[in-house]
């Protein structure tokens, strides 16, 4: 989540000490925190509806009533709070019973600042998400989502430019949803009422984008049995939304331009002219300045067309949208009970690059859905280009085999085979996170220093993989 987020947290723990370094990080980080040392008004909020909060950080050894049994009860209610537990006890018991009640991470005492600064940060990720995935969502299912500072301001401009009637042109990489804005623009402006029409000028071969764009008539080419209005009449009145316009061949860019300044319409093999009444809205993925100056794209039509340039952000500059980019499109494909992302898919999600932008999000949860086989989609069933180490790292660990010669008792075979296994997989988890400790030790779902405990008694040096 970016620096404009404000997370909202609860502490409860009755280490006063503690409470006091906890509370000094969140202030720094910018959170807005509660502190307190008795889990039973913690859980009345609960019961009240009232527990409002993005991340609870919960000590396990509380007064009254167990920080495990806490997080029990926040788990029975359905509540989308992600909770960090935090203890001094460091035995693997202690962890695995906390992550198996639904703990978002366990901390260990003495903590680390950064390593709280960073769960903080990933637990409100998947609380958003979760919330998200609760809500009864009102948008359609292709709207633009998001609440970014760069979407907050994309929707400022949207709103001042939607009532006026000029030319405008839309940049943004490939699946960032351009068309989108185009709708958006469209839908709040005056002529809503009219028809939006949408052509990708890439898609057309060359050959019939003049058919496609400005009509034809009947007999104008082999195949032309009738009459074909074309897409600029169709749109008569509305907006016409031309994708992809540096794709269009040079000699149709001249009869767009003449379109665009005379508002008249001839269809090829047509003798007779139509006039038409459509704003024009353009959206291109290359930059049409430098196709300009090399010769590519005509310079008067490029200035006929950016009247107002208008720059949608590709996904990877607003990832702070990610879980609510993913819990709409989980919505729309996921059926009557869509399923939702663990916490390791998630962040695997957020630290992949998108380079095809929303597209690539939605077909990758597309290809998550048809491949997941409980209520949350774990980083398994992400496509490997999204999770690469996830993949590297549940791939099979060759079996343990018993020498011919070794005929041990069961236990002793059992404790022997185990023991090889957790070698072979913490030196696979070792070379999946190049020797990172903390990297290694979230990987594997334990606290950094349990897991070190483990490569001490293997003889693994985190050295030997950087």
């Amino acid at each position: 989540m970016g620096e404009d987020v404000r997370v909202k947290v609860m502490v409860v723990e009755d280490d006063p000490e503690v409470a006091i370094a906890i509370g000094r990080k969140l202030k720094i980080d910018g959170h807005e925190f509660e502190i307190g040392d008795d889990p039973l008004p913690v859980l009345a909020r609960l019961e009240a509806g009232t527990a409002d909060w993005d991340v609870m950080i919960l000590d396990v050894g509380l007064p009254n009533v167990s920080g495990i049994d806490v997080l029990k009860r926040f788990r029975e209610a359905g509540s989308p709070v992600s909770v960090v537990m935090l203890t001094g006890d460091q035995t693997a018991a202690t962890a695995t019973e906390c992550m198996r009640a639904g703990a978002f991470y366990y901390l260990t005492k003495p903590f680390r600042q950064y390593e709280l600064g960073s769960t903080v940060i990933s637990a409100a990720r998947h609380s958003q998400l979760r919330r998200q995935l609760a809500r009864q969502s009102s948008a359609p299912p292709d709207s633009m989502i998001g609440t970014s500072s760069v979407m907050r301001k994309l929707r400022a401009s949207l709103e001042r430019l939607a009532g006026q009637d000029i030319s405008i042109l839309i940049r943004g990489e490939s699946g960032t949803g351009k068309e989108l804005v185009a709708r958006s623009l469209h839908e709040h402006g005056p002529r809503r009422g009219k028809k939006f029409v949408a052509v990708n000028c890439g898609a057309i071969p060359e050959s019939l984008i003049d058919s496609e764009l400005f009509g034809h008539a009947k007999g104008a080419f082999t195949g032309a049995t009738g009459d074909r209005a074309g897409v600029f009449v169709e749109a008569d009145g509305g907006t016409l939304f031309l994708d992809e316009i540096g794709d269009m061949p040079s000699a149709v860019q001249a009869r767009l331009l003449r379109v665009l300044q005379e508002g008249e319409v001839r269809p090829v093999g047509g003798s007779g002219v139509r006039t038409v009444d459509v704003r024009v809205i353009a959206a291109t993925h290359v930059d049409l300045a430098a196709a300009v100056e090399a010769g590519r794209f005509r310079q008067d039509l490029y200035y006929r067309l950016n009247v107002v340039t208008v720059a949608v952000p590709a996904l990877r500059e607003r990832l702070d949208d990610l879980p609510l980019l993913a819990a709409h499109l989980l919505r729309k494909h996921g059926g009557a009970t869509p399923p939702s992302l663990s916490p390791q898919a998630l962040e695997a999600m957020v630290g992949y690059g998108w380079p095809g932008n929303v597209r690539e999000l939605e077909n990758a949860l597309l290809h998550a859905i048809a491949l997941f086989h409980d209520e949350v989609i774990g980083p398994e069933s992400l496509p490997v280009t999204v999770s690469p180490r996830t993949a590297r790292l549940t791939a099979p660990i060759p079996a343990v085999e018993l020498e011919d010669d070794e005929l041990l008792p069961l236990t002793e075979a059992k404790r022997k085979a185990s023991a090889a296994y957790e070698k072979r997989y913490l030196e696979r988890v070792m070379r999946t996170s190049k020797g990172s400790v903390s990297e290694a030790a979230r990987l594997a779902g334990l606290d950094r220093t349990n897991f070190r405990r483990l490569l001490q008694r293997h003889l693994i040096d985190p050295a030997d993989f950087r």
